[in-house]
């Protein structure tokens, strides 16, 4: 039965499909008449143009032309990525900003404040397309994790710094902004020595940060100029992007902080973990409460007497009636299992007209007391 006719004797085509035995026709969430292509006029269904379907999945000339596409084009290259929240994650970028922020001053001797302007997830490639030509690029690699991350400092900051350091005032911050540096010029040998230590600053206040949830060291690889040398991760690959900016007086810059997922794939466990306020490490409420409850546990334990290898053979030969002899000596000690292994050993005697074994060694904590104790 079609669902035409099943409309002329007054049930759903659902219904009618259902009440004949065959499968009920699926319902969708949309419909081609959400995308308003045009039906033909005897209401039959047809077959869409080039110009319906590229409308409906997205064409090179839109995205040449617009810049964006539409429909599932523009869900397949769009440079968003969607991972889940790491919420212990953003404490630690916040622990990083305190202890930053005091070890920037020790380091420059001046007013420094570091505060955190981004936080989110993007593509590698992505993230390298926008990267300025003159920034300075820092692998640093995480020995713990095995694995790499990166230190992009902005070439504003990095001569702001260099300035801090080298004593400059007002007179010669316009002229060593940013800005002002032509566009082929790369930073020099003397410059890279000078940020070298800072980037080691930052590395250090990074573990610092990672330490109550767990033990990492960052180690400084290499410095880069050119993006294309600092390539630790594939273009697609998923990556979590951190911009710190640091101002120093109307001075100053940022650094983005690069952690491939992969990076943190180790600790991800830890860094899923939801928490109230800055408390890290156990709960030493909950440990007490386990450890005394540990106490009234109720355990098995069983006496094997002997233990004899036998073949499976023998074994199914078996029937009601036949004797298993045990070749142990009278005297012999019998053991004692608690969950498949032997924790101690006894003799086989009788207590108040119950058998029971006495222990005469004890294999967890070493010999059995002057006064052995004997259970039935």
């Amino acid at each position: 039965m079609t669902a035409d006719a099943a409309n002329m004797d007054g049930r759903q085509p659902d219904q009618a499909l259902e009440e004949d035995g065959g499968m009920p026709t699926p319902k969708f969430a949309l419909s081609m008449d959400d995308f308003g292509f045009p039906e033909d006029e005897d209401g039959t269904g047809r077959i869409l143009n080039q110009a319906e379907i590229d409308s409906l999945f997205g064409s090179d000339a839109t995205l040449k032309g617009g810049g964006e596409g539409n429909g599932l084009e523009r869900l397949i290259t769009t440079s968003s990525v969607s991972y889940e929240r790491l919420p212990m994650l953003e404490v630690v970028f916040d622990r990083l900003v305190r202890i930053l922020t005091t070890s920037l001053r020790n380091f420059t001797n001046d007013n420094v404040e570091v505060s955190i302007d981004r936080l989110n997830s993007l593509r590698f490639g992505d993230y390298l397309e926008n990267v300025s030509g003159q920034s300075m690029f820092a692998v640093f690699k995480a020995e713990e994790w095995d694995n790499y991350g990166i230190l992009i400092l902005s070439s504003s900051l990095i001569y702001s710094i260099i300035d801090a350091l080298l004593g400059g005032h007002d007179r010669v911050r316009a002229s060593l902004s940013g800005e002002d540096r032509p566009a082929g010029r790369h930073h020099t040998a003397i410059e890279r020595a000078l940020i070298e230590p800072l980037i080691r600053v930052i590395l250090s206040d990074l573990s610092m940060s990672f330490s109550p949830l767990c033990a990492v060291n960052f180690r400084l690889d290499r410095l880069e100029l050119n993006s294309r040398f600092a390539t630790i991760s594939r273009a697609t690959n998923g990556v979590v992007m951190a911009r710190f900016g640091i101002d120093m007086d109307s001075r100053g810059g940022d650094v983005d902080l690069i952690l491939p997922h992969a990076t943190l794939e180790p600790v991800r466990e830890i860094l899923l973990q939801q928490f109230m306020g800055e408390k890290f490490g156990h709960d030493g409420i909950w440990e007490s409460h386990l450890a005394q409850e540990l106490w009234n546990t109720d355990v098995t334990l069983d006496a094997v007497l002997e233990e004899q290898t036998m073949n499976l053979q023998d074994i199914l030969t078996l029937s009601p009636g036949d004797r298993l002899v045990l070749r142990r000596d009278p005297d012999a000690l019998v053991q004692m299992r608690c969950g498949g292994k032997t924790v101690f050993r006894g003799r086989v005697g009788k207590k108040q007209g119950q058998v029971a074994v006495r222990i005469e060694e004890n294999l967890i904590g070493g010999e059995a007391t002057e006064r052995p104790s004997a259970y039935s």
